[in-house]
């Protein structure tokens, strides 16, 4: 079955979706007749000489400025062209794609004003892969993401630039490639292309997915690490749990007592002298639930962000315009700074891990390999993790705590959501590589174990990482051993191994902590 824009609930699971062409999309007769009625409505506003915000009159602190009805369409044309101020290096392309996916379902609500023409226009753009460049800075997250969103919608003006059928290219050049000639817009249209939240909403899709993986795969690290410093798995019994009640928390000491089921190499110091772990080991479920908790947070106001109309003013079918405050992005830049934090916190916790598998705990040897002296061993990998886990606090300071007065004060407090979502994929990406970090020392530590042997979801995980990193005996280019493993994590491998062994790791909150 098709997503019907406008119509069917969206997810960040589907927005995804829809991007990757797994789900495919289609403007259906319902939504287009709301299109078409708010599009009327408009229309009947511009003429009617009465001043409404946007449509005939200025934009901002030119509010009281009237506008002639003949000069309503140019009025929208120079408001793209004054706006796209954007600066910076292009966001992804995928998370462009995303802007216009959730711009669509916003417009097809039917309360913008849109006229159809535009509607099928952007829709043309995501189903023939001809994404705009937007520049990824500039936005102040009120009024909307205005200016990458100028950006986003240029070329239905045949302006600005687009990735299309392989390369960028001038947007006008690859309209005429497609055999298409720029749109005219409507009275309101260019106002309701670029008031809205889109790009702090395609930014916070992408955190939920990276983030996602990161506390997924981090689970699995941080227990292939308890086996490899041969620590204790009673800090993950249901018991201790069930006094504290956590779901973030009973969910992950569920997973890692499931990972360290069966295992030999546990049997082996059940009577040992140890009394109990540092923290790092022991208070996995803690630190790594808190961080769930936010990721969930963050998923439910995504959830009814990308189904929300949040452009200004809204268009009721009462003939009402509503010039309110939907397009403030303060409901999301607070939870993605939240995220931001959550994932400096996993970032945090497993660099100590990887710190402590250096010093000789559980029967290692120091720096993880036999012969130091002449060799540094994994010493200097840790460098790095701490240098990303620094930088990490320094990116934690929310954006959301400034507002910087714009639009003559018109705009005289903004959310800077923009930034609370680009800071927050910086912190996740230098996660990735942390989490690499402890990955290779985890699994160097887990080597010691043998000849024993740890449960199937463990043995799993480490086969996965020696079929791409091989035992260090000696010194290397250890910066090799790094991207390989953080490619393995970026594509999911250990993630695909937790779905593989399901049964063995399952807990009663699995579904809760699921992109659908």
């Amino acid at each position: 079955m098709p997503f019907h824009y406008g119509i069917d609930h969206l997810t960040a699971g589907r927005a995804l979706s829809l991007s990757r062409g797994e789900l495919r999309g289609c403007l259906g007769r319902e939504a287009l007749e709301r299109v078409r009625a708010a599009a009327g409505l408009v229309r009947r506003m511009a003429d009617s000489g009465t001043p409404v915000y946007g449509v005939n009159t200025g934009f901002g602190p030119l509010c009281t400025t009237m506008i002639s009805a003949a000069d309503t369409s140019r009025l929208q044309v120079n408001l793209l062209k004054s706006h796209s101020v954007g600066v910076g290096a292009p966001i992804a392309t995928e998370v462009a794609r995303l802007m216009l996916i959730l711009k669509l379902q916003a417009l097809a609500r039917g309360y913008s004003g849109i006229t159809e023409t535009t509607l099928t226009r952007i829709f043309w753009h995501v189903e023939n892969d001809c994404i705009p460049v937007v520049p990824s800075q500039g936005s102040v997250g009120a009024s909307g993401d205005l200016a990458p969103l100028s950006h986003l919608f240029l070329p239905l003006l045949g302006l600005g630039e687009v990735d299309y059928q392989g390369r960028r290219r001038a947007a006008g050049e690859a309209l005429r490639a497609a055999g298409l000639s720029p749109i005219t817009l409507a009275p309101k249209e260019g106002l309701a292309l670029i008031n809205g939240t889109q790009f702090i909403a395609a930014h916070a899709v992408k955190v939920l997915e990276r983030l996602h993986g990161c506390l997924s795969q981090a689970d699995l690290i941080a227990a292939l690490m308890v086996e490899g410093l041969a620590g204790s798995a009673a800090p993950f019994r249901p018991e201790l749990h069930a006094l504290r009640p956590f779901p973030g928390v009973r969910h992950v000491a569920a997973r890692l007592a499931g990972c360290l089921r069966d295992s030999e190499i546990l049997a082996s110091h059940a009577h040992c002298k140890r009394v109990q772990d540092p923290y790092s080991l022991r208070c996995v479920p803690q630190v790594h639930g808190a961080s769930r908790a936010a990721w969930l947070h963050l998923r439910e106001l995504v959830e009814v962000e990308v189904n929300a109309v949040t452009d200004n003013p809204i268009i009721l079918p009462s003939e009402e315009a509503i010039s309110g405050g939907n397009f403030h992005g303060q409901p999301l830049a607070l939870p993605l700074d939240y995220a931001c934090l959550a994932a400096a916190e996993v970032g945090s916790i497993s660099d100590r891990r990887a710190y402590l598998s250096l010093t000789g705990i559980g029967d290692t040897p120091k720096l993880l390999m036999r012969e130091t002296g002449l060799n540094s061993g994994f010493m200097i990998l840790q460098y790095t993790a701490a240098a990303l886990t620094s930088e990490n606090k320094t990116l934690c300071f929310p954006a959301s705590a400034d507002s910087v007065t714009t639009s003559l004060g018109q705009e005289d407090h903004v959310s800077m959501g923009s930034i609370s979502g680009r800071k927050a994929l910086r912190v996740i990406g230098n996660l990735e590589h942390i989490l690499a970090i402890e990955l290779l020392c985890a699994a160097q530590a887990f080597d010691f174990r043998r000849p024993l042997r740890s449960g199937a979801v463990l043995e799993a995980v480490h086969a996965a990482v020696r079929d791409t990193v091989s035992h260090a005996t000696a010194d290397r280019v250890f910066a090799e051993d790094i991207e390989r493993a953080t490619a393995l994590l970026r594509a999911g491998a250990l993630l695909k191994i937790s779905q593989d062994h399901g049964d063995d790791i399952a807990s009663e909150y699995d579904e809760l902590f699921e992109i659908f």
